[in-house]
């Protein structure tokens, strides 16, 4: 199946943040193994591929799943921009130790330790993608993409690769809606795929999501990641509670009206919860 049809047409986790441990992840994983998940995301600066791995390893047998029945996607630290690319990837493939990693993503556009709009940028960008695509020819990645790059550096990079980004994974929300990002994704063929669906928490309280909540009788959470869903905008809900895990699941058995999306999308201010690429070069 390709990375598109993946991530839409399966329940994903998004791997807990690197201060669980190995016995949250551990529980998470089961917890989501169970409601219907197959798809996780991790990072190398999350610091837990090597617990997801090694839980991935102990829980897949106890419902009968296999490795390809999984979908992991991991991501290079932006300590690892440049000519530290291929230990960075080789890292995190050791780390996991799952045999390949399906999709692995650039984490950030910049390079840690360099300034926002240090002239290197571009080259380390450029530099570490062509290592992805070389691991990508040997079947070490299945796929490879970015995560939190502008319209100005996915441009750039479409215009240099040999193979082009499966994927781009950004902060989108009724408060992000990205117009600009998700119109270039759609030109080149990448999937869109969101993560802070809820803005680290501060939307599940907005006063219209509270009332589309109630009135669909369901949780503010449910709300904001079906607005992403029905768009056809694949989503990464990250819980380590059982209850919440399986709510973050429900949300192909109900829709909201074409007034409801609307005014969900008419909260559109550009406000960022997480980080903001565009100053970096």
């Amino acid at each position: 199946m390709s990375v598109n049809g993946h991530v839409k047409g399966h329940k994903r986790l998004s791997n807990p943040n690197r201060l669980w441990g190995p016995e949250e992840v551990y529980r998470a994983v089961d917890a989501a193994l169970a409601a219907g998940y197959r798809a996780f995301d991790s990072a190398a600066v999350y610091r837990n591929e090597v617990d997801l791995g090694r839980a991935l390893k102990e829980l897949l047998p106890k419902y009968n799943l296999k490795r390809e029945d999984v979908f992991i996607t991991s991501k290079l630290g932006p300590k690892d921009q440049g000519d530290k690319a291929m230990e960075g990837a080789l890292h995190s493939l050791s780390q996991l130790d799952l045999g390949y990693i399906d999709l692995y993503l650039i984490h950030w556009p910049g390079t840690q330790g360099l300034a926002v709009n240090d002239k290197r940028n571009p080259g380390n960008r450029a530099q570490t993608w062509a290592t992805l695509e070389e691991l990508h020819a040997r079947g070490k990645l299945r796929a490879i993409g970015v995560s939190n790059y502008t319209p100005a550096h996915m441009k750039e990079l479409i215009q240099s690769c040999k193979v082009r980004p499966a994927l781009l994974q950004v902060e989108f929300h009724p408060r992000l809606c990205q117009t600009e990002l998700r119109s270039v994704c759609e030109e080149y063929g990448v999937c869109f795929q969101a993560y802070s669906s809820l803005g680290k928490g501060e939307l599940v309280t907005d006063p219209l999501v509270m009332e589309l909540a109630t009135n669909s009788e369901r949780t503010p959470a449910q709300v904001l990641l079906r607005w992403a869903v029905q768009q056809g905008v694949p989503v990464l809900p990250k819980s380590s509670n059982p209850d919440r895990i399986k709510d973050n699941a429900r949300l192909f058995d109900f829709t909201l009206t074409e007034t409801d999306m609307e005014r969900l999308s008419a909260l559109d201010c550009g406000q960022k919860y997480c980080w903001d690429p565009s100053e970096v070069v």
